[in-house]
């Protein structure tokens, strides 16, 4: 597997993780339980937003993707 691959492999289980915590945050919100607060699921979808911004700062940085310069 080449660098790159691995850099948007990684970009993209970290979004699907993302979205799995903002739905168990709405489940846990829509249902009531309590059981583990609403907030644990959604500031884990802060912190791995953040991850996934630095991550894409280090890969635009190092060369392993190129932003595409023809936005049309």
């Amino acid at each position: 597997m080449t660098t790159p691959l691995i850099v948007k492999l990684v970009l993209v289980s970290l979004l699907v993780f993302i979205i799995f915590n903002l739905g168990r945050a709405l489940f846990i919100m829509v249902k009531g339980q309590h059981e583990q607060p609403m907030s644990q699921y959604l500031g884990r979808r802060v912190l791995f937003s953040v991850v996934v911004i630095v991550v894409l700062l280090v890969a635009l940085g190092l060369g392993y993707i190129q932003p595409n310069t023809r936005p049309y």
